[in-house]
Formats: C-alpha cells, sequence, structure tokens
C-alpha cells in the first residue's frame, strides 16, 4: 500500500492509499466511499485483494465527507482556510469536486482504465459526477471510465420521508427556521436523521435535493440518469437490513426491467447487509467477474 495525496477540484486537500499488484498495471478501481465511511473498510481491503489477484490495482480516499465530522483544508493559490467537513456537514453535490481529482491524479500516475466504484452515498456522488461530466463534455476524463460500479445505492430523499414519517414537515419547517437566522452549520434535533446533521446537510437531502434525486426507486419508471449511464453498469444491494424500500429481489427485478443498458448486471448478495459485512469476498467474486466480462 502507498499513501497518495492529492488536491480536489476545488482546492480541498485529499488522500487514501493505492494497493498495487506485483505486476504494473495501467488498469484501477477508484473507490468511493458513503457516509460517515473511510477507505479502511474491511470491504475495502477484500476487493482491493482480489482486484490485486486480477492484476488491477485499487485506490480507496478519504472524500471530504469522511467520518462525521472534521476539518477539511483548501488550498487556493497558497492561502488555505479550513473549515467543517464530514458527514455532518458536506453538501453531497461537492463529492464532483473529490471524483474528479482523484480521477485526474490517477491518470496522472498512468492509469489508463478506471473502474469507478461507490458505496451507499459513494454511488450518489458517481452518478452525479458522471451526469455532469456528459452535461460538460469531459471526453478526455469520460474515456478513461470503463464501468460503473454502484453498491447499495439509497433513495436518499424517499428515505428520510418514511423515516421521519408525520414529523418530517415538521423537522424541515425547524431546518428553515434556523436558515433564515443563519445557523445553516447548527446540528438538527438528534431524532431528524440517523447520525448528527447539520441543518445544510438536511437541507440538501430534503429540499434541495433535485439534482440527486435519481435512485427514484418504484416511484419513476424512466430512471433517466440511470439509464443515461453508457458504460457497463454493475449494482448490488444485500437483504438484510438494507437501506431500501423494496425487498431486494423485487428492487432488482423492478431495475432489471427499466434499465436498458446491455452491459448491466444488477442482482442482490443474499444475506448480505448495506456494509456487507461478512459477504465481503462473494461481492469481491462478483466485481471481478462483471470487470473481467468488459
Amino acid at each position: 500500500m502507498k499513501k497518495i495525496d492529492f488536491i480536489a477540484t476545488d482546492g480541498i486537500k485529499l488522500n487514501g492509499f493505492l494497493h498495487k499488484c506485483n505486476k504494473n498495471t495501467n488498469k484501477i478501481i477508484l473507490s468511493v466511499h458513503g457516509m460517515s465511511s473511510n477507505c479502511f473498510k474491511e470491504r475495502e481491503m477484500v476487493i482491493a485483494s482480489y482486484a490485486n489477484q486480477n492484476n488491477i490495482d485499487y485506490f480507496g480516499f478519504n472524500n471530504r465527507g469522511s467520518e462525521l465530522v472534521k476539518y477539511n483544508t483548501k488550498d487556493i493559490n497558497g492561502k488555505k482556510e479550513k473549515f467543517l467537513g464530514g458527514t455532518s456537514y458536506e453538501n453531497v453535490a461537492e463529492g464532483y469536486e473529490d471524483i474528479v481529482g482523484a480521477i485526474l491524479k490517477l491518470k496522472e500516475l498512468g492509469y489508463e482504465e478506471i473502474y469507478l466504484q461507490g458505496h451507499s452515498l459513494g454511488c450518489t456522488k458517481i452518478v452525479y459526477t458522471y451526469r455532469e461530466l456528459r452535461e460538460e463534455g469531459e471526453y478526455d476524463i469520460l474515456n478513461s471510465i470503463k464501468c460503473i460500479i454502484l453498491l447499495s445505492l439509497v433513495d436518499i430523499p424517499r428515505t428520510i420521508e418514511v423515516y421521519l414519517g408525520e414529523n418530517y414537515n415538521t423537522y424541515l419547517k425547524l431546518a428553515e427556521e434556523k436558515e433564515t437566522q443563519g445557523k445553516i452549520l447548527d446540528l438538527m434535533p438528534k431524532e431528524a436523521f440517523i447520525h448528527p446533521i447539520s441543518v445544510k446537510s438536511f437541507l440538501k437531502y430534503t429540499r434541495d435535493n433535485k439534482d440527486i434525486d435519481f435512485a427514484r426507486f418504484g416511484r419513476d419508471n424512466k430512471l433517466e440518469t440511470l439509464n443515461n449511464i453508457d458504460k457497463p453498469l454493475f449494482m448490488r444491494w444485500g437483504n438484510d437490513k438494507e437501506m431500501i424500500l423494496q425487498k431486494a429481489d423485487e428492487l432488482v427485478s423492478i431495475l432489471n426491467n427499466i434499465i436498458v443498458n446491455e452491459k448491466k448486471d444488477i442482482n442482490y448478495v443474499d444475506g448480505a447487509n448495506h456494509g456487507y459485512n461478512g459477504k465481503e469476498e462473494i461481492l469481491a467474486k462478483e466485481i471481478m467477474e462483471f470487470i473481467n466480462k468488459i
């Protein structure tokens, strides 16, 4: 393993670990973790090991949303600025800056084939980033992305609505009141989310979610954003305490009927939870089988 430092496209300093195989390769998996997580999970280590066995390097990095609360450092033309970051304070759309920065760093290191992998909120960031890259015509970056791997993509806006139930509008009103008072960095009441979350981030997931509300499982029979992914597409969920509103087999059936990608592999890992604990090797093997078919 080798520590790699790089700069997101908006100047934030980030780093991660590069898992290298024994032979030189121009192929690499770029992994984007989810909420309150990091690049050191057992799942990351197992997938990295299997990738290395298949002559593919693996890079997992701590994005600006890693852990719950931390200070991020932004460096613009030598001027450094610290600000609150971590899952509790992040704007998920800024994941674009992290992912593009990581891709540019990997291209600088000589990688030509990048397999873009995300878990949970990391999936949301990847789909958002891919759509933005296409709209901006960033073909040099797009051409280096050889597939999209989405592990446990969550319908975040709808899941929050269901989680809060009849209290949803109460918490939304509270957040908006805090916003008018200039208190967007205040934390919401602990009952408002599954972990501590700022007013700023709560509003992004609930009110200001139009640009990230594309995993509309069971609410949209077109899923246009997912259907516009023109790279080989791998999607997985678990069926034990997974963060989805349908049963895993029902969700897989829905998506296989809607998504028209000719190189799709959409399924679930039996017995796996949201983090694939204890099922990491099964997941890793399925990812490798998918990549080796591309």
